[in-house]
């Protein structure tokens, strides 16, 4: 039985059996299974405390996964600690983002372990979620609150901004939690030996008492069990029967939105949100979680605005001088992306001006596929034009002489390497509901 037919089977047993938990999961994880799980690492991923790359990892591959899957196999298993590495938040503050670095070969088992995971959980995950789950994006997301806003004629957003999630994500409620639907005691285990696996840095090793960091294979989908239960499932069967309007749940991974249509729903939902996550240690964000008036403006006035998947969302007008909800690039995300861009000219300026067009025309489809939704081809011009003039300041300062003139550029190198134009990827009137 081929690891794509035992997925299928777990994911008729999920279906069959919604309120059951699992107590003999672990089975499903043979030789075949743990080399399936090898060939979904990425190539390039930073090696962990090991030191051993992915490539380097597959040079013995059999007898290394069959070392593996026996020390697991006998509860012998042991989880390395993590290495700390940091990451740029991205938002030009000079701040980094902590995540931890498994070793190879525990990026293995927890991918052959999330593979058991997903087709289990994915029955039972609602609607609204959409971050780490197969077959669905963040346009789907963005497409879904576009609906809602629309046909709700406007409301009232709450933007939730959960402080610190994976830093703060509680053990003992997660494992209860994952006791609901998997009771196997091996697959419990490695997930506890996870969870407290120390994090190495600068040679010392710590064991913080809570959180699941951020890079580890395992992280996503154990912050989507734990998001079903204390959010997802809550708002369904616990709040929505009591509201007095419609309103509907829109969440990428710890990202979310509620929207109403009734501005007392709105209110009493913001007033026990946060109860709702101090139950389970966790804590929103006092000054980024807001109430939004988002109705239609009427007579002129001006229209309210949130972010939401690095999308502004307001109120504009349509080419047939309609109301409707607009998103364009934020201009957080907007500024990074020409930051970047900037830094990228200036590093490598001094290499030959082909293979610069080849990474640019890479860098500039990379923009687009993601923010090229209706109603954002303005910002998408825009950092176009950002792009073209970034490439000529840093090409003009290789020659002290600084010769290349916009005339000359435009002459010389964009009709040789001409920069892709903006383009609509993902049209919200095509889009399939």
């Amino acid at each position: 039985m081929n690891v794509s037919t035992k997925q299928h089977r777990i994911a008729e047993l999920g279906q069959r059996h919604p309120e059951r938990s699992f107590t003999s999961l672990h089975h499903y994880m043979d030789m075949g299974w743990l080399e399936t799980a090898y060939t979904k690492l990425k190539r390039r991923s930073v090696p962990g405390i090991d030191g051993v790359s992915v490539n380097q990892y597959g040079l013995n591959l059999a007898s290394n996964l069959a070392q593996l899957l026996r020390r697991v196999q006998e509860g012998r298993y042991r989880a390395p600690a993590l290495k700390r590495g940091y990451i740029p938040k991205g938002d030009r503050s000079q701040e980094y983002r902590p995540i931890g670095i498994p070793a190879t070969e525990d990026k293995v088992l927890q991918r052959a372990v999330q593979m058991v995971l997903e087709p289990l959980y994915e029955p039972l995950f609602r609607n609204c979620s959409y971050g780490f789950r197969p077959g669905r994006s963040p346009h789907m997301a963005l497409e879904a609150l576009w609906q809602c806003v629309m046909n709700y004629g406007g409301g009232w957003i709450l933007d939730v901004d959960v402080r610190k999630f994976f830093d703060n994500l509680d053990h003992t409620h997660l494992q209860v939690l994952l006791k609901h639907r998997v009771s196997d005691g091996v697959i419990c285990r490695l997930i506890g030996k996870w969870l407290r696996a120390g994090v190495m840095e600068a040679g010392c090793v710590s064991y913080p008492e809570k959180g699941s960091p951020q890079g580890s294979v395992i992280s996503p989908i154990l912050s989507n069990i734990y998001l079903h239960y204390v959010l997802d499932e809550w708002f369904e069967k616990a709040v929505r029967s009591k509201l007095m309007g419609q309103a509907e749940l829109i969440r990428f991974a710890d990202d979310f939105l509620l929207v109403f249509s009734c501005r007392k729903d709105s209110e009493r939902v913001f007033e026990v949100l946060p109860k709702r996550f101090k139950k389970y240690g966790l804590q929103l964000h006092p000054q980024k979680t807001r109430l939004i008036d988002f109705r239609r403006p009427t007579g002129g006035a001006r229209s309210a605005s949130f972010d939401f998947l690095g999308f502004t969302h307001y109120w504009g007008k349509s080419r047939r001088n309609r109301m409707v909800v607009t998103r364009k690039t934020s201009r957080k995300r907007l500024s990074n992306a020409l930051h970047e861009i900037h830094h990228w000219c200036r590093k490598y300026r001094h290499m030959p001006v082909r293979k610069q067009h080849e990474k640019l025309v890479l860098k500039l489809r990379g923009h687009y596929n993601y923010y090229g939704i209706t109603g954002n081809i303005r910002s998408l011009r825009q950092f176009f034009w950002r792009v073209k003039r970034t490439w000529h300041y840093w090409l003009n300062r290789r020659s002290r002489e600084r010769c290349l003139t916009w005339e000359r550029f435009e002459l010389s190198v964009l009709e040789n390497c001409p920069l892709p134009e903006p383009r609509i990827y993902h049209s919200c009137y095509s889009a399939k509901p």
